[in-house]
């Protein structure tokens, strides 16, 4: 992301300016998802094996080891399953229950599509309002993309099905033509690759059971508004590596406990991720013109403050 955002008004002139600090942590680094994916498969070492298109079906993980049944026939065991396939698990589901007992919906709605870079001569990213929504362009390390978010209530669709997708957002934004929503919807529409998802947290009262354990959104999704999925995730991973290997090949009850260790490590951080969530929301997504009028106040008056500090003050 660029190091600075501004809030605009209907004819693309600032309205606010919003240093990259205080929408995130300071110590953030952005990087667009499908980047970071390839970083991390990378990474992997050679022996092993990743497989597209297919999923977990059927699960047992109740003995002395994990058995699974993929959409596409084929079959495998292993000494523990862990379930790292996001928001939507179908591993949690399998093995928790259906995802009603651990879904809290936030009432926002985001989608995010690939859109033709453009010049500006700040490079900052550009964020406008209209109440309930919000259409904005994101840059990222050369690439930019669109980013549409909406207030709803739970919208019942198959979270697979783009063209549902791409449906329930064009609706969302219908009769709004200001600034250029139309144009980054027609960019969403023409995306095959759209992402779109709720604003929802995931909040079981365990995170394992048995052999199977839970990593990252599948257990403790705090949301996009949180700013800390991605941070929660790769923590997460790598305080269940630790603690597994800590036990190695012991007994059973030690990956138990490894388990209930990992997850004694995390629950802070996963809890003031899942607290976090409402100020993004107002911030980014307020819900009527007088919100968005006292945003911009908000945001002005500190960038003011700021302007006013000597130069050295200003970035600490």
């Amino acid at each position: 992301m660029s190091e600075s955002s501004h809030f605009v008004d209907s004819d693309g002139e600032s309205v606010g300016r919003v240093p990259l600090a205080e929408m995130s942590d300071a110590d953030d680094i952005e990087i667009l998802r499908e980047d970071l994916m390839r970083i991390l498969v990378d990474a992997l070492p050679d022996a092993v094996t990743i497989r597209f298109d297919d999923s977990i079906q059927l699960l047992n993980g109740n003995g002395g080891e994990v058995r699974v049944r993929f959409g596409s026939g084929r079959t495998g065991r292993s000494d523990r399953g862990l379930g790292a396939d996001g928001q939507h698990s179908a591993v949690r589901r399998l093995v928790f229950g259906p995802d009603e007992g651990f879904l809290r919906h936030l009432g926002v709605y985001f989608a995010l599509a690939e859109y033709p870079s453009e010049a500006q001569s700040d490079c900052a990213n550009a964020i406008y309002n209209v109440p309930g929504r919000m259409a904005g362009i994101f840059r990222y390390a050369g690439k930019t993309v669109a980013v549409l978010q909406f207030h709803s209530e739970p919208v019942d669709h198959d979270h697979r099905d783009r063209d549902a997708q791409k449906k329930i957002l064009t609706d969302a934004f219908a009769g709004y033509r200001s600034w250029r929503i139309p144009e980054l919807l027609d960019a969403a529409r023409a995306d095959p690759r759209l992402y779109f998802t709720s604003a929802s947290q995931i909040d079981p009262s365990s995170w394992h059971r048995g052999r199977v354990v839970l990593v990252g959104d599948a257990g403790y999704c705090p949301s996009f508004l949180s700013g800390r999925g991605t941070s929660l995730a790769l923590t997460g991973a790598q305080f269940l590596a630790e603690e597994i290997g800590w036990c190695g090949n012991r007994p059973t009850a030690e990956h138990t406990s490894a388990f209930e260790r990992y997850e004694a490590r995390l629950r802070p951080h996963v809890s003031v991720a899942h607290k976090s969530v409402h100020r993004g929301r107002d911030h980014l997504v307020p819900a009527t013109w007088a919100a968005i009028a006292a945003r911009n106040e908000r945001v002005q008056g500190t960038e003011h403050a700021r302007a006013e500090l000597p130069l050295q003050q200003r970035d600490s």
